[in-house]
This record gives structure tokens, sequence and C-alpha cells, in this order.
């Protein structure tokens, strides 16, 4: 779920638009319009957030549908409609299974995850997923949960720290970065945002912001086990959906994109095996709707500039 950022609002205002507008939805029609309602349907948002898209879904869900929402930010209760259509679930996606037995829809119409981090993370500075504060560094989507991004800086190894920055944030200078952090933390330990860019700050390369962006993204990922979570969502979401059901994923960068895409091609992350009389490999699943990964318009761009990374892709179980 995506919200206006504050260098949206000098966009909204030279466009005339209402800047009381708080949640601004990625690739919203576009998402919609993909799962082809039917009466009575069940649908499931994994990513509920500031509400927008189940807000857009709800508008188009006769009275006998039903909507499940998922979100670990305990802050997104906040934002749930008084809809007895909807059921939350105050989990992270990577339960889906789990909770969609429990609450007797074992197999749904349509699965929705919008994978961005909302502006509400990036603006509540003692969330610590902002470089432009100073806080603990938190990172934490699911409070509940112990490990934080001061926790991997304390204690991962220097090989970890390597990988990690490496894979997650494709920091061009991973090894020397992990190296500085590890001689860093034996003077001081880097508890704080501030502390944190200071204690890098000579080995940065090129635009600082972007640099710090990617530090921060792969640290992010692994706090909170992103990889691992969309991974578990992917594979759940073939036993979840009827025959004909939709799965629609919005993702934000290369790495979850190459996942989505991967899978709704091979339908697993494991190599298939060969059929020992006919040489051929299972199918997938799934017929993949969206050829290309469908992106924001200008106009959406204009209104939201973090929509400018997003990637829809859709797909349909056989």
């Amino acid at each position: 779920m995506k919200h206006i950022h504050s260098e949206d609002k000098k966009t909204i205002k030279q466009e005339g638009i209402d800047e009381n507008i708080y949640h601004v939805p990625v690739l919203l029609e576009e998402t919609i319009e993909s799962f082809e309602i039917k009466p009575g349907g069940v649908y499931v948002d994994c990513t509920f957030g500031g509400g927008g898209h189940s807000k857009a879904l709800l508008q188009k869900l006769d009275k006998t549908s039903t909507l499940i929402v998922f979100d670990q930010d305990e802050d997104a209760r906040k934002n749930l409609p008084k809809d007895e259509r909807v059921i939350f679930v105050p989990q992270n996606f990577r339960h889906l299974q789990r909770f969609l037995k429990l609450h007797k829809h074992p197999q749904v119409d349509g699965i929705l995850a919008d994978l961005g981090v909302s502006s509400h993370q990036f603006d509540e500075a003692e969330r610590g997923f902002s470089i432009r504060y100073d806080a603990a560094l938190d990172m934490r989507m699911d409070t509940r949960q112990l490990k934080t991004a001061a926790d991997v800086l304390k204690t991962y190894s220097e090989s970890q720290l390597h990988k990690m920055f490496e894979k997650y944030g494709e920091v061009t200078n991973a090894k020397t970065l992990a190296n500085t952090i590890v001689e860093q933390r034996k003077l001081v330990p880097s508890a704080t945002i501030n502390r944190f860019k200071q204690s890098i700050q000579q080995i940065v390369k090129g635009n600082p912001n972007k640099y710090f962006a990617q530090v921060f993204q792969a640290l992010r990922i692994e706090v909170n086990d992103e990889m691992n979570a969309l991974k578990e969502l992917l594979v759940q979401s073939v036993p979840s959906l009827k025959p004909g059901g939709r799965i629609a994923i919005i993702t934000f960068h290369s790495l979850e994109d190459r996942l989505v895409k991967n899978f709704f091609k091979k339908g697993t992350f494991e190599e298939p095996e060969e059929d020992e009389v006919y040489g051929t490999k299972a199918g997938s699943p799934f017929t993949i709707i969206t050829k290309k990964p469908i992106t924001a318009s200008e106009t959406e761009i204009k209104l939201n500039t973090r929509s400018r990374s997003a990637k829809l892709r859709v797909a349909q179980k056989i």
C-alpha cells in the first residue's frame, strides 16, 4: 500500500488535487480489473496497509462476497473499514494457507499483494526505516519479532554482511562495507541511524542518498525475511486458489520481480523432475495473464513518484 509522501505533495498541489488524500494505492485500477471479480467470491489482500486496494475491491464485491486482509503491522488495524465482509488477520502473509483454513476459506478466487513499504512506515521516524531521520535502527514491520537492524549490524559476521548487502541491496562495494562495519563496531556499536551513517561515511560510493537507500533496503529485507516470506506466499498460493482464481503481485525491485516472474512460469522453486518415459517436465499450474509486467502511467508517476518502480504481474490458476 502506497501513501502520499512529502515530495509528492508539491505535485499534488500543482495539479489542483485534494491534498488531504492520504492513500495512493499503486496501479489501483489495473490491479482490480485483473481479478475479473465474481459474485459471492472470496478475495485476499495480503498487504492491507492503508486499505486503498481493499477499499477498491470492496466497491466491486457484492454483499455475499468476503475479503480477507493480512497485515503484520499493528498500525494497519486503524485503517480497517466497518464492513462485515472483511476478515482481518494480523499476521505476515507467509501464513496464508493456515489462516485461510482457520477462517473456513481454504480456497479463494483472488490473491493480491503489494510488496512496497508504505510511506506511513517511512514517515514514522521511530520505526527506523528512513535515512531522513535519526532514530533507533529498528526496521521491524512486525514489532512483535525480536531481531532489529541494529542486531543484524551487531551480530552478523563479515561474510554474512557482505552477502546481504551484495544480494539484497546490490551495493557495489559490499565487501568493503561489511569490513568497515565489523571494524567500526569494535569501537562504537551502531544503534542509531545517524551513528551508522557516520561510521560508514568514508566508504560511501556515488550519490550518498542512493547508496544509503540501497544499504537500508538490504537491512530491511534481512530483518523482515522478505524474500523467504514472498517465496512462501507464492508456494501457498497454488493450493489456496480455486481453479480460475487469480493472483496479482506488485513488486518494487528486481529481486522480487524475478521471483514472481519465475514462479508464475514454473509454478515451483524446485527444479522439476523429468518424466522418465517422455523426458518432459511438468507444466506450471498457472496461465500467465501479463506477458510483460504492467507499469505505472506518467500521470500516476506524477502523483506518486514511488510508483515509478512498481511492476504488476498477474497469473490465473489452471
